[in-house]
């Protein structure tokens, strides 16, 4: 039997339905623009002074310029070495701590989960951080600088955690029994079981280290280490091109690089984007299931 909506109920849908398409035009329409704009005429783009919902004689030489830049190929490569490092060894470090903590027979285990807890709230600023990693570690223009500072995080902790004490406790007594040692149960038997609250984890550590720029414009000096986001921030915040002009001939351009500035602002954004375009569909099936694993239990 089919049960008849009242007029209120209707009236709700269609506010409902309008508000989530304008939502979604919201964040489509940015892409849009960015991606037509990108492959769009150079001297058509400059004239442009609102959103640009088709492209105007469609060419690449945008994407030919960034990509003869070598700041932005080693960027893109050094971007790839720290999302890959710190989520590798972030994650080892997660589990790892994530087990310790959620064992019930653990000593002092409350105490422990309140320094991770206070860490979600406070830390120790920028400053001492600063001074912690130049003076105390010496990681000053050092990669590790920008890896090591992002490898834990309380959240991701207490997300698995929570996720490994929802497991029944059975499964490691009949495989202690087998002789299984802590290690084994670890990895053969917990992680499999915890595929979509590590999935998230993983997606987190990408994001963060994908859109981080801070770090590495503080601990960083040498251009050769700079990731991909710095890089495009000096081109999207204070305009310089300069570094890309330098790596080609003027004259293939009619000597007016000035006319790509605009140009080279939106294939910049498009080609730091499209790695997380890709990446995120794979994942994307997991997040919400592994975030309610790591949120509720029992």
């Amino acid at each position: 039997m089919v049960q008849r909506r009242s007029f209120s109920r209707l009236i709700f849908e269609i506010f409902n339905t309008l508000f989530f398409l304008l939502v979604i035009a919201a964040c489509l329409i940015p892409v849009i623009h960015v991606i037509f704009a990108s492959f769009s005429e150079p001297s058509w783009v400059m004239k442009q002074s609102g959103v640009i919902l088709y492209i105007k004689g469609f060419n690449v030489e945008g994407y030919k310029l960034i990509f003869q830049n070598r700041n932005l190929v080693s960027g893109y490569l050094n971007t790839f070495f720290y999302v890959v490092a710190t989520t590798v060894l972030g994650l080892l470090l997660t589990v790892l701590t994530a087990y310790v903590v959620s064992r019930k027979n653990l000593l002092w285990s409350n105490a422990i989960m309140f320094f991770i807890s206070f860490t979600m709230l406070f830390n120790g600023g920028m400053i001492s951080t600063y001074i912690l990693v130049t003076k105390g570690l010496h990681l000053y223009d050092n990669r590790w600088a920008v890896i090591l500072p992002a490898c834990l995080n309380g959240f991701y902790i207490i997300l698995v955690r929570t996720a490994m004490q929802s497991i029944p406790d059975e499964l490691e007594e009949s495989a202690m029994i087998d002789g299984a040692n802590r290690l084994v149960i670890l990895f053969k038997i917990i992680l499999p079981l915890l595929k979509a609250t590590l999935a998230t984890v993983v997606l987190y550590y990408v994001i963060f280290q994908w859109n981080s720029w801070f770090q590495a414009s503080i601990y960083l000096r040498s251009r050769s280490k700079f990731p991909l986001q710095l890089i495009l921030k000096e081109i999207l915040v204070t305009g310089d091109v300069t570094s890309t002009a330098n790596t080609v001939n003027a004259s293939d351009y009619s000597g007016d690089l000035v006319m790509y500035k605009q140009l080279i602002k939106y294939c910049t954004i498009v080609v730091s984007t499209v790695p997380l375009f890709i990446f995120y569909p794979f994942v994307q099936k997991y997040f919400e299931k592994g975030v309610m694993i790591g949120a509720i239990k029992g």
